[in-house]
């Protein structure tokens, strides 16, 4: 972060003919002054004597990338370099960053943009401000270039994965709360007693020892074999010998792969003799994790197509095959050229929302054209169509084809059936099949692995066939709407740790059990055991909101931390206003239809709750307590 920032600071100072000037840049980790989201937040300013180019000029370059910005109108510069911002911000990738805001004042403009990863939004800040620069002084820019480098930026943050984002997205629709947890490398759904966590779609809920068990390919499969579920006959072997003595005993073709593995990686499939044998081991050992022991599986190759099956908390909803990348001969290109030019075709743009990745170019790939007597730089003839791989690794390349609507109901039962010896909310299981539509029963049907932590973006963005909406089906099976994912939640704008322990031994007689957070500027508290103040206060927030006992969160929000750091959550079940300041009234913006919001203006209190206001007028020595106390026994 402090490279980021005098990396920042050289290239302000070096800009000392812009016509534009980006300063008091800062990032918001959540709800804030300017927007309801987390946000990147900076001021805009015309530099008086480095005269811009008319409006126009900008609108129509920025349109030549996206049109659609041609048939809108700006009020200034600082509304069209905002609008260019949050289009960028979207990274061409369909994020769900779409929130916005402009506020002039007298000789600048204050921009807020929705943020989710506090790199990626401050290099698109300066993406757009080169990009502005460069259309003032004629010159060009690679637009393109610059986008491809965001996506990367974005790619190798936290969010960037493809199973992460796709649930992350889906929480943000579905308003069930979420957040890093930067210490721990998880993510957490949700409040207090509420929460779950997890890494993509492995949980805190889900059972780790059947986790682990997945992992182990053999014991796994000798477990389905004993349930009576079609498996392929092998063996587990050490040496080439061994995989010699297991081939006599079940016959070629086979498949051959490390026990321990994932996304397709040194397995080989279809192999149909020794010399084929000899390869294929040699690339399940290339493999092998360091610190794992040589095992290798010899098994059975089943002819027909590759599938993944889904279930989700024990049920099916989503089957896809996976074929392996292939090119399509032109008659004059060669197959280098081919994969070189569907690479660069927008399907494979190759981030956690595209349908397709980049085929990557490995030894296993020019092994397998070298058994098709073909090179990376044999020519095509035009309409072929060469398999580049033998296994369907989507990660390399391949295509995912959406097959939930055409599986048979026995097959359905059958993933159904597996799925309830494992106590994990997602299971995905490989299976090669002649025809999904076909019973199992009928036999050329086959169980290739099982995963505890199967990717979901096949399923969301197939690239042939229609979307199965995945997250959605994991995250309801957790909260059925946003509102079972939070806890209650009271803040203030202005409360003493006095009256914070005056609070929670009020609700306390009411709810006796209850595990209550509570932090103010003073401490913070878990009911009345004070515990450490950390100096970011925001911190503070979120270690009560991570508890997992916690029934109740009580904050304290003034202006000095709205202005500074924003609040850590949105959304307050009541809100009580103490002669609140401008700035601390977002605390009342950032409620639910339900809430309760309690205002005191001096000797007068209005009490706000579902578009109705009752007025009150305090008595003489009354203390405002009085009214708010009631008020959070209603809603508790």
């Amino acid at each position: 972060m402090v490279l980021d920032q005098s990396i920042e600071m050289d290239r302000v100072n070096a800009r000392t003919t812009d016509a534009f000037d980006i300063f008091n840049i800062r990032h918001y980790i959540g709800s804030n002054p300017f927007l309801k989201t987390a946000a990147v937040v900076f001021d805009f300013a015309v530099v008086a004597n480095n005269s811009p180019l008319p409006l126009e000029v900008y609108q129509a370059t920025v349109s030549d990338r996206y049109p659609h910005l041609a048939d809108e109108s700006y009020d200034s510069y600082a509304h069209l370099f905002a609008r260019t911002v949050a289009e960028v911000n979207q990274l061409e990738m369909d994020l769900h960053l779409t929130h916005w805001s402009v506020q002039p004042y007298d000789e600048r403009t204050r921009i807020a943009i929705q943020s989710l990863h506090r790199r990626t939004s401050r290099a698109i800040v300066y993406c757009v401000w080169d990009w502005f620069e460069a259309i003032t002084r004629n010159q060009q820019f690679r637009i393109e270039e610059q986008i491809e480098l965001l996506q990367s930026i974005f790619r190798d943050s936290v969010y960037g994965g493809p199973t992460v984002y796709a649930l992350l997205k889906t929480a943000y629709e579905l308003s069930i709360p979420t957040f890093y947890l930067w210490d721990e490398g998880l993510m957490q759904y949700g409040y207090g007693r509420k929460q779950v966590r997890g890494i993509a779609t492995t949980f805190n809920h889900d059972s780790h020892i059947d986790s682990d068990f997945t992992t182990g390919k053999d014991d796994c499969k000798k477990f389905l074999h004993t349930l009576g579920f079609p498996v392929p006959t092998g063996s587990i072997v050490y040496t080439l010998s061994e995989a010699l003595a297991v081939v006599k005993q079940i016959g070629y073709p086979v498949a051959v792969k490390p026990v321990v593995g994932h996304k397709g990686i040194g397995v080989t499939a279809d192999v149909k003799d020794f010399n084929g044998l000899e390869r294929a081991f040699d690339n399940a050992i290339a493999a092998v994790p360091d610190d794992q022991p040589i095992r290798i599986i010899v098994e059975k190759s089943i002819a027909g197509k590759d599938f993944r099956l889904l279930c989700v908390n024990g049920k099916f909803v989503a089957a896809t095959e996976r074929c392996p990348a292939f090119v399509i001969g032109d008659g004059v290109s060669t197959i280098s050229e081919l994969i070189e030019r569907e690479n660069r075709t927008a399907a494979r743009i190759d981030t956690p929302t595209s349908p397709l990745g980049k085929i990557k170019y490995d030894a296993a790939m020019e092994r397998y054209l070298k058994d098709q007597e073909l090179s990376l730089n044999s020519v095509i003839e035009k309409n072929h169509k060469v398999l580049l791989r033998k296994v369907a690794n989507l990660s390399a390349g391949g295509l995912s084809i959406d097959a939930t609507r055409q599986i048979h109901p026995d097959n359905v039962i059958l993933a159904q059936d597996i799925a309830q010896y494992f106590r994990l909310t997602c299971l995905g299981i490989d299976v090669m099949a002649r025809d999904l539509s076909e019973s199992w029963r009928e036999g050329n049907f086959g169980i290739i692995e099982i995963n505890a932590a199967p990717g979901i973006n096949m399923h969301l963005k197939p690239a042939v066939g229609e979307s199965v909406d995945v997250p959605a089906y994991i995250l309801q099976s957790f909260f059925e709407t946003g509102k079972d994912a939070r806890i209650p939640t009271i803040s203030f704008n202005c409360v003493s740790s006095t009256e914070i322990q005056e609070i929670v031994d009020h609700i306390l007689l009411k709810h006796p059990h209850w595990i209550i957070g509570s932090v103010c500027r003073a401490g913070t508290f878990i009911n009345r055991s004070e515990k450490h103040l950390n100096p970011d206060y925001n911190i503070n927030v979120q270690n009560l909101l991570r508890n997992p006992r916690l029934d109740l969160l009580i904050t304290e929000y003034c202006e000095e931390i709205l202005d500074r750091e924003g609040m850590f959550y949105y959304g307050s079940n009541v809100v009580i206003l103490d002669n609140p300041t401008e700035t601390e009234m977002m605390l009342s913006r950032d409620v639910f239809d339900d809430s309760i919001v309690v205002v005191r203006q001096g000797d007068s209190v209005s009490i706000h709750q579902n578009g109705l206001i009752e007025q009150y007028s305090l008595g003489k020595d009354e203390p405002f307590s009085r009214v708010y106390l009631k008020e959070i026994t209603t809603i508790l």
